[in-house]
């Protein structure tokens, strides 16, 4: 229990220490126009309150990430309460907060723009097939999950094939109406339920003195599996992902302020931090053990969620609670379409004023999607935690190299970057969906690997600097 204590307060005070650095070496400029009123067209760009922004971000980024990541992360034991909050002070917010701030910067782009801008023209493309990729894992992911979570709630009554349609339906809604019609509006009371069943779970573990195991290095895992790099990849969204830089633009487009920026970016990344905490804990002292891996193994980690929830908070509580886990992959599924038709747009410069060319544009990525939900949910998994891993890393480099070119520190995200890049080699070299070679072998070529994307990150950093007036601030998004 004190471990966990501890954790919640060093995130807290990490935000008002770190996250004040992390601001301070970017260097925020009140006076400068934000896109949502250089470029309000009253579909994406849009001004809108800090406080309705603060939750559409943490809605956004929080989808079932932050709750069936860390619970599948309990099998590590108390370690990954480590790496939850190292990651998310030190990797996951300033990853968070940098690439939504360069984008408010470069008028709302999304991250192969800025890939392609500071990191060259092939890495846009390239960053583009991955982040439209990443978006489809999310938005598949996310509506397969609560999916099945409202099934079970339901005790069937209500067909599976009928929640999903219904879930769809509302994702074609939100990715095509402009940006305050549902989302500006609904997500507010959406968030109030998820904050309410978090603070519910964390109260009840404190109420009911829960053992809560406390902080050790040792491996707990039952399967013995590597904690670097598979911890790295279970838990994602609750201390790095990749995902978050594809959803930062669409706020970088409706923020009122540069300073506001901390409180949304990087704040709202140390509170979803705080909710993996809080269910990696009661994952841990509920079902610790061969207990959670025969409980995930039988009905993966939405069953957990629900034992968890009603075993704590009774069957009203509960299913409020559970309520509140649905709400999170639902508000997160709707912005992934929504960044996905928004990133293919600005790629093949298609204005998205009308609603004809958001539609053409956005039901072939419904479709794929629907297609995909006949896959295995721990095969998606896989794909999306890698995928996740690898977009991370280049939106790290993205937001170093901004910092380099001004001859900023920017080691901030340098080494997270670095950090990231090793953990993407070391997952595709060892794991089965890609070359399952050994261990020992895997870290070796990571290694090299990684070794290698470094040294062209710094000759890239040469080449910047030499150019005459580069241009770090400038629309690179117009599609007039």
């Amino acid at each position: 229990m004190i471990t966990f204590l501890v954790c919640i307060a060093i995130l807290i005070i990490g935000y008002f220490t770190y996250g004040k650095l992390i601001e301070r070496i970017f260097g925020v400029n009140e006076a400068r126009q934000t896109p949502a009123y250089s470029q309000k067209d009253g579909v994406d760009y849009i001004p809108m309150g800090t406080n309705r922004n603060s939750m559409i971000q943490l809605l956004n980024i929080a989808g079932v990430g932050p709750i069936f990541g860390p619970i599948m992360g309990a099998l590590y034991g108390p370690v990954a309460f480590i790496w939850i909050v190292a990651g998310s002070i030190f990797a996951g917010a300033v990853h968070d907060y940098l690439t939504g701030m360069i984008s408010i910067r470069n008028h709302g782009a999304h991250l192969p723009q800025l890939a392609g801008k500071f990191l060259g023209n092939s890495m846009k493309h390239i960053v583009n097939v991955i982040a439209v990729l990443l978006l489809l894992l999310v938005g598949t992911v996310f509506v397969t999950a609560p999916a099945g979570l409202l099934f079970n709630l339901l005790d069937g009554w209500v067909a599976l094939g009928v929640i999903t349609g219904v879930i769809f339906a509302y994702y074609i809604l939100a990715t095509l109406l402009p940006v305050d019609k549902i989302i500006g509006r609904v997500y507010p009371i959406l968030g109030a339920l998820l904050v309410i069943s978090a603070i519910g779970i964390g109260g009840m573990l404190l109420f009911t003195g829960a053992a809560i195991p406390e902080i050790t290095l040792e491996n707990m895992h039952p399967g013995g599996a590597a904690i670097f790099p598979l911890l790295m990849i279970t838990i994602a969204c609750g201390a790095i992902s990749g995902f978050h830089a594809t959803q930062s633009p669409i706020i970088s487009r409706t923020m009122e302020s540069e300073k506001n920026g901390r409180k949304i970016f990087y704040g709202m990344m140390i509170v979803e931090g705080i909710i993996a905490m809080i269910w990696a804990a009661a994952a841990m002292s509920i079902f610790y053990g061969t207990d959670l891996s025969d409980l995930i193994a039988s009905g993966g980690a939405g069953l957990v969620v629900s034992e968890v929830a009603f075993t704590l908070l009774g069957a009203v509580g509960g299913t409020l609670a559970v309520l509140g886990v649905i709400v999170l992959p639902i508000t997160s599924g709707d912005t992934a379409f929504r960044s996905a038709r928004m990133i293919i747009a600005d790629y093949i410069k298609v204005p998205q004023l009308k609603m004809m060319n958001r539609l053409w544009i956005a039901l072939p990525l419904f479709v794929v999607s629907f297609a995909l939900t006949n896959m295995d949910f721990t095969l998606l998994w896989r794909y999306f935690g890698v995928t996740n891993a690898a977009i991370s890393a280049i939106a790290l480099f993205v937001g170093a190299m901004y910092l380099a070119i001004q001859m900023k520190f920017h080691w901030v995200a340098t080494i997270p970057a670095i950090f990231m890049t090793m953990v993407s080699f070391t997952f595709i070299f060892s794991a089965p969906i890609g070359f399952g070679l050994p261990m020992t072998t895997s870290y070796m070529l990571a290694g090299i690997s990684t070794g290698i994307v470094v040294a062209l990150f710094a000759y890239k950093v040469k080449l910047n600097r030499e150019i005459e007036n580069f241009k770090i601030d400038e629309d690179v998004t117009k599609i007039a």
